[in-house]
């Protein structure tokens, strides 16, 4: 089996359970490391993800992929995670988790554009350019990235 075709049955198993339990799966990823394998399964929710529900799917999903033969026999490491703040906005959900946060977007009409997201649908997402909303339909967006702010403008004017 190959080892995209394993990610999609591992997906597949996993995504009901998460579901249950109110989160989304956002990656797996399987990657050899010396004579065992590492399976990384990237969760989020609305509501982020912390260390308590990290911990309790952990459990669940290694219960869940040892009583199926999905991982076959070679052994491997399981890693549950949430999604760094590098991960790339490609879905509505993770637009709309992203409200408040500064983002860089490429436009497929060419280009950047930097913004505050201010709202987020399923449709699209407004961003504060410079102070002004600007509405942008999915469709006209490629990848977005969060920017990291060490401190916001409003911050540093409530420390002056």
């Amino acid at each position: 089996m190959g080892a995209q075709s394993r990610e999609k049955r591992i997906a597949e198993l996993l995504e009901p359970v998460l579901a249950e339990a109110g989160l989304d799966l956002e990656a797996v990823e399987l990657t050899p490391a010396g004579k065992r394998r590492v399976l990384r399964v990237v969760v989020d929710s609305d509501n982020g993800v912390d260390l308590d529900t990290v911990g309790e799917v952990s459990q669940e999903v290694n219960t869940l992929l040892d009583s199926s033969d999905v991982m076959g026999e070679q052994p491997y490491v399981l890693e549950v995670t949430s999604p760094g703040v590098d991960r790339p906005l490609t879905q509505p959900r993770h637009w709309r988790r992203s409200r408040g946060r500064l983002v860089k977007v490429s436009l497929v009409a060419g280009g950047q554009i930097a913004g505050r997201v201010t709202d987020a649908d399923d449709q699209g997402v407004t961003l504060d350019v410079d102070g002004r909303p600007r509405a942008f339909t999915y469709a006209e967006l490629g990848k977005g990235r969060v920017q990291v702010e060490f401190r916001r403008e409003a911050d540093t004017d409530a420390a002056d």
